[in-house]
C-alpha cells in the first residue's frame, strides 16, 4: 500500500476516488436482462440459471428437505454461533422499536405516527466464493420483528448446491421462501413477479455491479430498495497509540472483499504508517483470497498527516462505509464523525465484528452515501403512518386557520372541506 504524505486539497478529490464501473455495455446488458426476466419470467430464470450459475438446475424452488437437511452439512460450531449472532442481531434490533404516542398539537387536535410493516420484501444474497449467510441475518431478523408477512430470499445454485449454511440461517433468521436465481435476473423477477418468484415491495442486499445496476433499474419504476451500494470499503484513523497489525488486518478484511474493494488509513504518525505497510505484505501472504486482497490493496492507500485536524475533514469528506478510530480516546473523537456509516470505536473493535455478530446492521451506504443514507434498521423494513384526529372543539380552534391559508393558495374545494363542517358545527352548537 502506498504512503502519501500531507496532499494538499487539490488532490483530495483524486485521493478518495471510488472504483467506477459505469458504462454503456453495463447499462445494455442489464436492460436486457430485466426486460427478458419481465417478459419470459420463469423460462428466463431457467436460461440464466443454467449459463452462469448451474448448468444442470432443475428447479427454482429450495425444497422444505433441502432447508430441513442443511444443519447437517455444518458443523455444530459453525450452528452455535449463527444461534449468537441471531441473539445479539435480534436484541439490537427490538429496541429500535417504537410505541406509538399521541401528541394533541392543540385542545381537540391529535396527531400521532405508526410504524407498519412493509408485507413483501425481498433478500438478495450473492453467490461465488463466499458464501454471505451473515447478511441474511442482518436482512432478515428485523424484518421478522418488523413483523413483514412474506420475507422472500435470492440466491444463486452453484454447481454443489447452494451453501448449507445460507440455508441455515435463512431458516433460522425467518426467512419464508427461498429460490435459486442469481444476478440481475434475480432482482427483476423479485421486482416483477414470475409464474414462482413473488413481486415485492423493496428489494434488500448486496451484490456484484450488475445486480446493483438492476436494483437502480427497478427502483425507477416504482420498486423500493435499500440503499444505493458499491464495493466494500473500509477507513482507518490511528494516531501513535495504535496497532499497525490490528489497523492491517482491518485494511485486509476489506480488500479481499474483491479487487473494486477500498481500504483507506489516515493516521498521523509515520511511524504507524510504516508499520501498517509492512504488517499489509506480512498479513497477506497468510489469505486463502491472497489474489483478490492484493489487487485490492494495491488500489488501496494510507495518507499521513501531521494535523490530526485535516484527517478528520478528509474523512467527513470520505464518507466511509465502515469507520475505524483507533485513537487514544476514540469516545470523544467520535463526536467528530458527520458522515459514516457504522463506527468502531478503539484497538478492540474490529470491523468484522460489526459485520458477524455484535448487533449492528452490516448493510451500509457505500460509495459516500452515508452522507444523506443511513445503514438498514428495522425502520427500513416498515413504512412510518400518520393518524390524525379532530374533535369538535378541535375543529372550531383550527379550522378558521385552514381557511386562511386555503384561500391565500387560491385553493377553494379546501378551503369549503373546513368551512362545511364549521358550518354544521355551529349550526348544532345553535340549535343546542
Amino acid at each position: 500500500m502506498q504512503i502519501i504524505s500531507n496532499p494538499t486539497r487539490e488532490q483530495w478529490q483524486e485521493l478518495l476516488a471510488r472504483p467506477v464501473f459505469e458504462n454503456a455495455e453495463l447499462e445494455h446488458t442489464v436492460r436486457s436482462i430485466v426486460n427478458d426476466v419481465k417478459q419470459r419470467g420463469d423460462a428466463a430464470l431457467f436460461d440464466y440459471g443454467r449459463k452462469f450459475d448451474n448448468p444442470a438446475l432443475q428447479t427454482l424452488t429450495v425444497s422444505e428437505e433441502e432447508i430441513a437437511n442443511a444443519h447437517t452439512l455444518i458443523s455444530q460450531e459453525l450452528q452455535q454461533a449463527i444461534q449468537l449472532a441471531i441473539r445479539n442481531i435480534a436484541k439490537f434490533h427490538k429496541q429500535q422499536e417504537e410505541i406509538p404516542v399521541v401528541i394533541e398539537t392543540m385542545y381537540g387536535v391529535k396527531c400521532w405516527r405508526k410504524s407498519v410493516a412493509i408485507e413483501k420484501v425481498g433478500l438478495y444474497i450473492p453467490g461465488g466464493t463466499a458464501p454471505l449467510f451473515s447478511t441474511i441475518l442482518m436482512l432478515a431478523i428485523p424484518a421478522k420483528i418488523a413483523g413483514c408477512k412474506e420475507i422472500i430470499l435470492c440466491t444463486p445454485e452453484g454447481k454443489q448446491g447452494i451453501h448449507p449454511a445460507i440455508l441455515y440461517a435463512a431458516s433460522q433468521a425467518g426467512v419464508t421462501k427461498i429460490f435459486k436465481a442469481g444476478g440481475a435476473q434475480a432482482i427483476a423477477a423479485m421486482a416483477y413477479g414470475t409464474e414462482t418468484v413473488p413481486r415485492v415491495y423493496k428489494i434488500f442486499g448486496p451484490g456484484n455491479q450488475f445486480v446493483t445496476k438492476a436494483k437502480m433499474m427497478v427502483n425507477t419504476e416504482g420498486v423500493a430498495i435499500d440503499m444505493p451500494a458499491g464495493p466494500s470499503e473500509v477507513m482507518v484513523v490511528a494516531d501513535e497509540t495504535a496497532r499497525p497489525e490490528f489497523i492491517a488486518a482491518d485494511l485486509l478484511s476489506q480488500c479481499e472483499h474483491g479487487m473494486d474493494s477500498q481500504a483507506i488509513l489516515l493516521t498521523n504518525s509515520l511511524e504507524i504508517a510504516s508499520e501498517t505497510q509492512k504488517q499489509v505484505e506480512l498479513q497477506l501472504q497468510t489469505l486463502q483470497r491472497k489474489e483478490l486482497a492484493q489487487s485490492s490493496a494495491r488500489n488501496s492507500k494510507i495518507i499521513y498527516f501531521t494535523n490530526m485536524t485535516d484527517a478528520v475533514e478528509m474523512m467527513n469528506e470520505y464518507a466511509p462505509e465502515h469507520l475505524i478510530l483507533a485513537v487514544k480516546e476514540p469516545f470523544n473523537f467520535s463526536k467528530q464523525v458527520i458522515n459514516a456509516g457504522s463506527v468502531f470505536l478503539g484497538n478492540y473493535s474490529s470491523e468484522s465484528t460489526g459485520d458477524y455478530a455484535s448487533g449492528t446492521n452490516h448493510t451500509l451506504p457505500t460509495h459516500g452515501h452515508a452522507k444523506a443514507y443511513s445503514g438498514v434498521s428495522l425502520d427500513s423494513f416498515v413504512k412510518k403512518i400518520t393518524f390524525q384526529e379532530i374533535s369538535e372543539e378541535g375543529l372550531l380552534g383550527i379550522g378558521s386557520v385552514v381557511e386562511t391559508m386555503a384561500e391565500a393558495e387560491m385553493l377553494d374545494a379546501h378551503k369549503n372541506a373546513v368551512s362545511v363542517r364549521l358550518a354544521y358545527v355551529k349550526s348544532c352548537k345553535t340549535r343546542d
